[in-house]
């Protein structure tokens, strides 16, 4: 008896390419909560929330292609990560004004 191989994944919906835009949302919670960090978050957050919203674009244009099925986790990704950078040069405009 043969094995049959499903490309599929759950649901009946293709896993593949959904990477990007799940990085870009992982990389921005962890540009948001490091960046509160006083001293780890000025080296750490500003470079995390910039990958963060590059790995968002890049998966927003595939789930544009049709490559991958996340667009909305890319846009989260991407105006998180935003946030994140923001809130990061703040804090850190902030620190050395004040």
């Amino acid at each position: 008896m043969e094995a049959v191989q499903c490309p599929l994944g759950i649901g009946g919906m293709s896993r593949r390419g959904t990477g990007w835009g799940t990085a870009a949302l992982v990389c921005a919670v962890v540009a948001l909560v490091v960046g509160f960090v006083p001293i780890l978050g000025d080296f750490v957050a500003i470079p995390v929330s910039v990958v963060a919203i590059g790995t968002g674009v890049v998966g927003l244009l595939r789930a544009e292609d049709g490559l991958a099925t996340n667009p909305g986790t890319a846009l989260a990704g991407i105006l998180l990560g935003m946030v994140a950078g923001l809130l990061s040069f703040l804090t850190i405009i902030s620190t050395v004004v004040g």
